[in-house]
């Protein structure tokens, strides 16, 4: 057996500040890294859409998509982080050269201002409140230092995802009985004949969109066609029809 974890679930973070953030659905790329042993980060996996601030942390589609890849690096006692584009619309220097321009044309606004219609607003003020910055602050007057950090945490925004949502949120699990130990073209286990697995008890997960019920179809299909094909010959050996 592969350990069974949450998957396709809610990742839950270490900040204080979600809680002001709640409720919030924007448009973002999620990415998840993993802890590497020379202190580096090893990039697991990335997905876009719709994510959701929580009052605890992250949701949303392109969470779930990428939560398995956490769940499995947690489990194995590595610390993990999620990279956040909030403006995924634009790369990173595109993204500089927007803003520049933004700031000159916008000369006048107050911070806050100068972020609406980029961002949700709660949004765009925990974001300067990151970079330091007072939301009431005239544009003109944050320096290129601070100016710079908030492209940096709208386009990078890292978060410590310290567990996954239990089983209860969870849509499907990741883990089960390993595939290797299965033969793929009845189910069947390889080391106790007449074993058949099928669905989710295997190894085998899937991102949304219908694919994890089409696994448990399919391989459902093919197990039970096999087990009763081969308790046929079984009984036909028997001498029994």
């Amino acid at each position: 057996m592969i350990s069974p974890l949450p998957a396709l679930v809610q990742l839950r973070c270490a900040e204080k500040h979600y809680r002001q953030l709640s409720g919030i659905r924007t448009d973002a790329r999620v990415e998840i890294y993993s802890s590497a042993k020379n202190g580096l980060w090893n990039f697991e996996a990335e997905d876009r859409g719709e994510v959701q601030l929580t009052d605890y942390g992250i949701s949303g589609i392109p969470v779930f998509q990428v939560s398995r890849y956490a769940a499995v690096a947690l489990h194995n006692k590595k610390n993990v982080k999620a990279v956040i584009d909030f403006f995924p619309q634009l790369d990173m220097e595109e993204t500089k050269t927007m803003m520049a321009e933004r700031k000159r044309r916008l000369d006048g606004r107050s911070a806050e201002g100068f972020l609406t219609g980029m961002l949700n607003k709660k949004l765009a003020l925990a974001l300067l409140k990151l970079s330091g910055i007072a939301a009431a602050e005239p544009v003109e007057a944050v320096d290129q230092k601070r100016f710079q950090r908030l492209i940096q945490v709208i386009k990078q925004y890292e978060t410590v995802v310290i567990a996954t949502n239990p089983y209860e949120n969870a849509q499907i699990c990741c883990g089960g009985v390993d595939t290797r130990q299965i033969d793929p073209a009845t189910m069947e286990s390889k080391l106790v004949k007449g074993l058949y697995f099928a669905g989710e008890i295997v190894d085998v997960d899937g991102i949304c969109g219908g694919y994890n019920l089409q696994w448990a179809w399919s391989s459902g299909y093919v197990a039970g066609r096999s087990c009763a094909a081969q308790h046929c010959k079984t009984e036909k050996k028997k001498g029994n029809r």
